[in-house]
């Protein structure tokens, strides 16, 4: 099972290591190891891997439901270190992260740590006298959705961007971020998240800066109390540029609970698109975070029907808060491989491609750990780590329905190609999209496009001549007469979870008569497998044993690479490819919960998952 198959595994890793290592594909991206940087190399030549949202005990949300850690806390557990949970559980991560954002919401940013130190100013409300009492008398869980409730309803006693509260909250996020921002080892950005909530639909935006503290200090978080308009969060963006000399970019999350508001067709206003509005959305917003905690938001099974892999870990019942139930036509303007689509439709008729974003994934966590480990799963909220009842706890409930926590993610990584590792090699990687997400594991993924590439090129030389003889993921791609466009795929394997099940091309192209198609290549995969009558290869076997989590990683590949020629190429189409890799059956973290504490799971609940990756696209203009 695993444990055997795992030392063939390991060796084959390390042979590949040995043999990609003039492209310095498998460097090390933990923290604890020396990072190497050729500085002859104009291409980045590392990919570095971490999150770039996740919240501690300042988010109201997350204290409510019982975080109890902080910033501190929260770094060290990144960086590799060992910390108790809020609920007493020692953990570590079997590999730290290299950067980190912590991205708590900016609205009563510090709030609930004064509510439990009981503060004058904050205890002066009969709200707060009366969530105080719930917490002491055993009722967190009330108290928290009553607090949030009362916060999405605009119902709070005071402002939530009091400057009085924020201004000494937002400068220990600041010092926290340059007390552990080691550069070359570990990346703490600056940043926070701006949560905007139209009638329970997300919105929300992690902002995140490239500058060091001197610069972030000097302009507060926007708040979703300033105006949950992501224009107005554009203004205060452009402000801080313009005043600082600084740089700041925000990604969008979590379209699937926006109910049709996160990719729409008209402004919050009502106001249809227009070349400014295109303009701004593209240059502030050029990632998008497509797998988290709240959903998988790659695809969907309602819009991309002749996609077997599809139907991933969906949340489609309605918004955030469930005060509205999701219906078909919502969900064209959820989803990522939809929205990129849409952008194309876009281009055409403003000259700008609004949601040409590049994709990452990150956790949302609000227990202050960055974990997207099965095995080390935390949750969403610090009320239900690990233990045996968790799963049939309700994460949101209402008359419309209700999201168990049985349904969220070990979800996910930011994947970044970079030169080093700090702040402004991440970000500006970030900037060009040479990103990619993961649903947890540390899979390496490379992908270039170009017009002459061949198989000879899968050599040592490989990267070195996917930047001289074409663009990498997040690029561009022009016409060239009389041909069609090349692209190398290359994925490794993380030794720590399963082998490589395939390697998929998605495309999206916008037809003359401005309708809009999309397809799904299988190009590479493991095993003898052969495509059948449709071109779909069969799926791979589910070697997990459901007894004690272990699985055959035999049954897969520990790299797969390929250069893929598009077959249905028309130079006249506007079109963006982007690669899927998907993993092998391994087990969910609901399977590790019910072995580890004998949870009594219903039938209902999956156990096993095929973690992937998206890489951000490659577009193609005509």
């Amino acid at each position: 099972m695993r444990q055997i198959s795992f030392i063939l595994v390991f060796l084959l890793f390390t042979f590949s290591c040995k043999k990609e290592s003039s492209q310095e594909l498998t460097s090390e991206s933990n923290s604890e190891n020396e990072q190497v940087t050729n500085a002859s190399e104009s291409h980045p030549t590392q990919v570095f891997f971490g999150d770039t949202h996740l919240h501690t005990d300042l988010s109201m949300d997350a204290g409510a439901f019982g975080n109890r850690i902080g910033m501190d806390e929260a770094y060290q557990f990144a960086r590799g270190d060992e910390v108790t949970s809020s609920t007493g559980i020692k953990t570590k991560l079997s590999k730290p992260l290299d950067f980190l954002v912590i991205a708590d919401h900016s609205d009563g940013m510090g709030f609930f740590p004064d509510l439990m130190k009981g503060k004058e100013y904050v205890m002066k409300y009969e709200e707060s006298v009366k969530w105080k009492k719930m917490i002491d008398d055993g009722d967190g869980g009330g108290a928290a959705i009553d607090i949030i409730k009362t916060f999405s309803q605009g119902k709070m006693p005071f402002k939530t961007n009091d400057v009085s509260m924020m201004t000494p909250v937002w400068k220990n996020v600041v010092d926290a971020a340059e007390k552990y921002n080691d550069p070359g080892k570990f990346t703490a950005f600056i940043g926070y998240e701006w949560t905007s909530l139209i009638k329970g639909n997300n919105l929300h935006r992690v902002v995140i800066y490239r500058d060091d503290g001197d610069l972030a200090i000097n302009q507060l978080p926007f708040t979703n109390e300033d105006s949950s308009d992501p224009e107005r969060l554009w203004d205060n963006l452009e402000g801080y540029e313009k005043n600082t000399g600084g740089k700041v970019l925000a990604i969008p999350h979590n379209g699937n609970l926006s109910n049709g508001m996160m990719f729409a067709e008209t402004t919050v206003s009502g106001k249809a698109y227009d070349k400014s509005y295109v303009d701004r959305r593209a240059r502030w917003e050029p990632l998008y975070e497509a797998t988290q905690i709240k959903g998988d938001g790659e695809a969907h099974p309602f819009l991309s029907p002749n996609d077997e892999f599809a139907d991933y870990e969906n949340w489609d019942k309605g918004n955030l808060d469930m005060s509205e139930a999701k219906t078909n036509d919502m969900l064209q303007y959820e989803y990522t491989r939809s929205a990129l689509k849409l952008g194309l439709k876009f281009k055409k008729e403003l000259g700008t491609n609004p949601y040409k974003f590049g994709l990452i994934g990150s956790t949302d966590s609000h227990t202050s750990l960055a974990t997207a480990d099965e095995d080390n799963f935390f949750g969403k909220a610090s009320n239900v780590e690990p233990g045996k009842d968790r799963w049939n706890h309700p994460f949101i409930s209402s008359e419309k329905g209700t999201v168990n926590t049985w349904e969220t993610l070990a979800s996910g990584y930011a994947a970044v190609w970079a030169q080093e590792n700090t702040r402004a090699s991440l970000w500006d990687a970030m900037m060009r999209k040479e990103t990619y997400a993961t649903t947890g594991s540390r899979m390496k993924v490379r992908f270039f496009g170009g017009w002459d590439y061949t198989e000879k090129d899968l050599t040592d030389d490989m990267v070195k001549l996917g930047y001289e003889k074409g663009v990498p993921m997040g690029g561009d791609l022009s016409k060239e007469e009389g041909k069609s466009p090349k692209f190398i795929v290359y994925a490794l394997m993380d030794p720590d979870r399963g082998s490589l099940d395939r390697m998929q091309i998605v495309k999206g192209w916008l037809n003359e008569d401005g309708s809009l198609d999309e397809k799904v290549y299988d190009v590479a995969w493991s095993g003898d497998r052969k495509p059948g009558a449709d071109g779909k290869v069969p799926t791979v076997v589910n070697s997990v044993n459901l007894e004690d989590a272990t699985w055959d990683n035999s049954i897969g590949a520990t790299e797969l690479k390929t250069v893929w020629s598009d077959p249905d190429f028309d130079p006249s189409q506007e079109a963006f490819y982007y690669v899927r890799v998907i993993e092998i059956p391994t087990p969910r973290w609901t399977l590790f919960d019910k072995i580890r504490y004998g949870a009594e799971l219903s039938d209902e609940i999956p156990l096993t998952t095929t973690e992937r990756a998206y890489t951000s696209p490659i577009w193609y203009t005509p």
